[in-house]
């Protein structure tokens, strides 16, 4: 009995990149769109989620930027990085869009006793990581648009994308080493800004610091 013929390699079965994903969106292509949002749906709505914290608000967050994208294909510019890159980004800044139109609304509709009460809390040990990674606070949020675009996307990944440097790198493209250095250099520059914030709000130093003899 003849040996059977091995199985032929058909090129058309070849999973098709991102890039390539996006360019047949550019020219209507549903299924390019809907390969493209399997890929990336998930961890946009994890990043989303993180962010907003409110599930539907980060499900309307997702929904927007993959709306953006069908809408105008033509707003990812390859030879600016990669599509997972740049769609992880429009999330981030849609999310924070959203989480500060939230947070405006709800600033006119609490009485001003209980945003006074809010403000007077002493916050507890390790309250400036719990507010960098919910981003919960204005003037972090602030902070972190003032931050140079490499630094705040390797920051943004790490802290409220949930991702490990490695991660980071490899969904990047950039060396683990480059991550390292972003992520030091982008915390340093955002207490740096917060410690600015702090003496402009309050007209005295920033927490940690003394001037003259303590009363």
């Amino acid at each position: 009995m003849a040996d059977s013929p091995p199985p032929r390699h058909d090129p058309d079965l070849r999973r098709p990149t991102d890039v390539e994903l996006a360019a047949r969106v550019t020219v209507g292509d549903r299924t390019a769109f809907g390969e493209l949002y399997d890929r990336y749906g998930k961890p946009a709505y994890s990043l989303a989620r993180r962010i907003c914290v409110d599930p539907g608000l980060a499900e309307d967050v997702v929904q927007e930027a993959f709306l953006a994208l069908w809408r105008n294909p033509a707003a990812y510019d390859r030879s600016r990085g990669g599509f997972g890159t740049w769609l992880m980004t429009v999330v981030h800044h849609r999310a924070v869009d959203a989480v500060r139109r939230e947070n405006t609304q709800r600033r006119r509709s609490v009485p001003l006793a209980d945003e006074v009460s809010e403000r007077n809390v002493t916050p507890a040990e390790g309250a400036d990581h719990a507010a960098l990674t919910a981003v919960v606070g204005a003037e972090v949020r602030e902070a972190l648009q003032r931050l140079p675009e490499d630094q705040r996307q390797v920051l943004t990944l790490a802290y409220l994308g949930g991702y490990t440097q490695i991660e980071v790198a490899a969904l990047t493209g950039i060396p683990l080493g480059t991550v390292k250095s972003r992520t030091f250099a982008a915390i340093r520059g955002l207490r740096t800004a917060l410690r600015s914030v702090w003496a402009a709000e309050t007209g005295g130093d920033a927490p940690g610091t003394t001037t003259g003899a303590q009363r």
